[in-house]
């Protein structure tokens, strides 16, 4: 079951972030995160630009949220979309779920443009958003760095 993320969500989607960080491929942060420093990040979620949490007997499995893209008024209708699954989650189909999810919502949520920030080296993610119509709107060459290597930022994007 998809559903919009509540407050008492915050712990299990922090901690399904957490999972991504030791991968190198999901994430720059390069420790895990405290709850307490994502509480503000997960309550700015609103109804018009949401977290939805992907629960499967009663535990989070995934989540997809939509953030705005940049902070002036004549990108509001454009989005910022992030999609992390817990590892047992990963390869079963349901990013394809979360991001079909996000793509039904988007026309009602007056969201015409989203936007993926992907590492270039994540093929898993890039093949899932490909496989969803997303064209890849430019790179950022070895713009991270991890444990002493570089990293290139994919960005992807597409119409609504």
């Amino acid at each position: 079951m998809i559903r919009r993320g509540v407050e008492a969500d915050c712990e299990a989607v922090v901690g399904i972030y957490n999972a991504a960080v030791p991968g190198r491929l999901a994430t720059a942060d390069t420790e895990p995160v405290a709850v307490s420093e994502k509480r503000e990040w997960f309550e700015r979620h609103t109804a018009q630009r949401p977290i939805w949490v992907a629960e499967q007997d009663d535990r989070l499995l995934g989540w997809v949220s939509l953030e705005p893209f940049y902070g002036r008024p004549a990108y509001a209708q454009t989005v910022e979309v992030s999609l992390y699954l817990h590892p047992d989650a990963q390869g079963r189909g349901l990013g394809k779920r979360l991001l079909r999810h996000v793509l039904e919502q988007a026309p009602g949520l007056g969201v015409t443009h989203l936007v993926a920030y992907i590492f270039a080296h994540n093929t898993p993610s890039l093949g899932l958003f490909h496989a969803f119509g997303f064209e890849d709107w430019g790179l950022l060459p070895h713009i991270a760095r991890m444990d002493g290597r570089r990293y290139s930022l994919s960005i992807l994007g597409r119409e609504v």
